[in-house]
């Protein structure tokens, strides 16, 4: 089982924990993460925690899509792999309408098949076999659409690919995650029940088998963000991700376009989605999250005392030995739980 950390968002000012990525480096972590909504970008600061390392990879959890060609992000992916000595990952997301259309101004489209294309591009412009060109429903190489001067013309990336590039998808749709097991090296689910691969299992199969090639989850990354809290009160613990997962499940999304929603009625809280987004979009927050299920939030991560932790992260690690989990992303870990998880899994 690798171990990674999910540097997490910025607020009001951009920021970066150097302190807390520099000692999970020393401890062996494999990755750290960025991200971005519609305040700092993930791609600036993945540069910055590459700048100031030296083992670690940084990725990006994610690169939203629709916020970028597939060139721009090939050529971002090519630019800091160079720089880094290739300890670049890709990580891309398709976003959600309300970010994609109403901050970047662009189309949502058709999510699933945005992701296929997009890997596809890139992958031919890592390539470097020929011009780059590609003719698909949301992208085309050299583009022909309206506004088109008709003077585009396929080419060839001035910089080299040096080695492979992973690339990873964030998914959690049973559409999304056949997609990524077909042409991305790993996934994230925003978050997971080590105990219910089960609803992974079909698309995942389903997308190897369009891969072709003998892919498989010995070459598959599932990668899902944990959450460690350490502390004596469990209910104190659980909090905060209560609130998390309320936003997520209440109001992460329109009503009946909320895939974080669907996702949990999945894994077998349909009553308590329903609950939550009820109580989320009528303005009651803070009862939206105390609607959140105890038995949800213990699946999906890992709190209380280090000795409950450490029995706790034998799911994991059972489902590691499975071939069903192969990182585990810690999300907004302190000093503590760095070094707890460290000595867990060392």
């Amino acid at each position: 089982m690798k171990l990674g950390l999910m540097a997490g968002y910025s607020g009001s000012r951009a920021r970066v924990p150097l302190d807390v990525i520099r000692h999970a480096e020393t401890l062996g972590y494999d990755s750290v993460w960025t991200a971005e909504a519609y305040g700092a970008d993930a791609v600036t600061t993945a540069t910055w925690i590459l700048a100031n390392t030296n083992r670690i990879r940084a990725g990006t959890a994610i690169m939203q899509m629709p916020a970028r060609t597939p060139a721009m992000a090939a050529m971002t992916a090519m630019t800091l792999a160079h720089l880094s000595d290739n300890r670049f990952i890709v990580g891309l997301g398709a976003s959600g309408p309300q970010v994609v259309e109403g901050w970047h101004g662009v189309p949502y489209g058709k999510p699933v098949t945005r992701l296929k294309e997009y890997i596809q591009i890139m992958q031919q412009i890592f390539a470097r076999e020929a011009p780059a060109s590609f003719d698909g429903e949301m992208y085309q190489l050299p583009y022909r659409g309206a506004g088109a001067t008709g003077l585009g013309k396929p080419l060839k990336s001035i910089l080299h690919c040096d080695t492979e590039i992973p690339i990873y998808s964030a998914n959690i749709t049973p559409a999304g995650v056949r997609a990524a097991a077909e042409v991305a090296d790993g996934f994230f689910p925003v978050w997971m029940d080590p105990e219910r691969f089960d609803i992974f299992e079909q698309p995942i199969r389903e997308g190897f088998a369009a891969a072709g090639g003998g892919k498989s989850l010995a070459n598959f990354d599932v990668a899902p963000f944990v959450r460690v809290v350490i502390g004596d009160d469990l209910a104190a613990c659980m909090r905060p991700l209560k609130n998390h997962l309320a936003l997520y499940i209440g109001g992460m999304g329109a009503r009946n376009k909320n895939f974080y929603n669907d996702y949990a009625k999945r894994l077998g809280y349909e009553s308590a989605a329903e609950t939550i987004q009820d109580l989320y979009l009528a303005g009651r927050k803070e009862e939206a999250a105390a609607a959140v299920p105890d038995e949800l939030v213990d699946a999906c991560n890992l709190v209380g005392p280090p000795a409950r932790i450490r029995d706790r992260a034998q799911r994991w690690a059972a489902a590691a030995k499975r071939g069903q989990v192969g990182t585990l992303l810690l999300s907004d870990a302190n000093l503590d739980a760095v070094e707890l998880m460290a000595e867990i899994f060392a």
